[in-house]
């Protein structure tokens, strides 16, 4: 569909009023960038009266520049819910940082069961940088700044903590640091390599309910996509969730359905359908 017979289109059309998507492997194709099938459908379901809002793990550091490419306005949610964002104005809303006190706690807790984990941290901030330590692997070619020293974690308010572990799977560190920490902090998988300790309590759906307000728009009026555990609380919140191809099977179990991959226009398939 075409950007002019998108916006042909008017309120009423399409059943919801907000479209929540998660943005690596979800919004984003393997490659990091949004097809344009993607990108029309988007912007048809908008000119049918619903707002897209994106709600991701990065923050916002890490976030602006894809927002800049798609030339989005409205408001999104980043840091896994830690920071509500107007990419317009390019001003924090909100921002929730993590307890540095219960987070070396939770540090402790979890290296007690494991040995040395590989530590990396975001920082708060529009312009928070992310610091990787020794061993630590980011995904992708995202920019991070190394340290050495772990005392250089805790010298500024952080969002949130990455960990890593050399021979324990994704699935086994979250398992391992919700049991023994998950009194300290929230414990979340984010995607391939990344596992975060985040403020005890913090989520997807905080924020984005939080963002949801500011648009009057209420979850029984949200369809929301995604791709991994992460996005579980999002699906809980919104009416209809739907995950993708390429999702981690704990989404898939509690989707309401299940579209193609990021890589084959997931997100439109569905918009599409429910387009007409």
């Amino acid at each position: 569909m075409s950007q002019a017979a998108a916006e042909q289109r008017t309120a009423g059309d399409f059943p919801y009023r907000l479209v929540a998507t998660d943005l690596d492997g979800t919004l984003l194709r393997s490659d990091d960038s949004v097809s344009a099938r993607t990108r029309d459908a988007l912007a048809a379901a908008t000119a049918a009266g619903a707002a897209h809002i994106v709600v991701t793990g990065r923050a916002v550091p890490w976030t602006r520049h894809i927002l800049e490419d798609l030339d989005y306005r409205g408001l999104a949610v980043c840091g896994q819910g830690a920071q509500v964002y107007h990419a317009g104005e390019r001003r924090l809303l909100t921002s929730v940082t993590l307890d540095r006190q219960l987070a070396g706690v939770a540090l402790a807790k979890i290296e007690a069961e494991t040995g040395p984990l590989f530590l990396a941290a975001s920082r708060d901030g529009l312009d928070g940088e992310v610091l990787v330590g020794p061993g630590y692997e980011i995904q992708g070619s995202l920019p991070g700044t190394p340290f050495t020293d772990a005392s250089d974690l805790w010298t500024a308010p952080l969002n949130k903590i990455y960990i890593q572990h050399p021979t324990l799977t994704d699935d086994e560190l979250a398992e391992v640091a919700l049991r023994t920490a998950g009194g300290f902090v929230g414990v979340t998988m984010a995607g391939a390599g990344i596992v975060e300790l985040l403020p005890l309590g913090l989520t997807k759906a905080t924020g984005l309910s939080i963002a949801a307000r500011r648009l009057g728009v209420k979850a029984a009026e949200t369809i929301a996509f995604g791709d991994m555990p992460n996005d579980i609380p999002m699906f809980g919140w919104a009416a209809h969730g739907v995950a993708m191809a390429n999702a981690h099977a704990e989404l898939k179990a509690v989707a309401d359905e299940v579209t193609a991959s990021h890589d084959d226009d997931g997100i439109a398939v569905v918009l599409e359908r429910l387009l007409g």
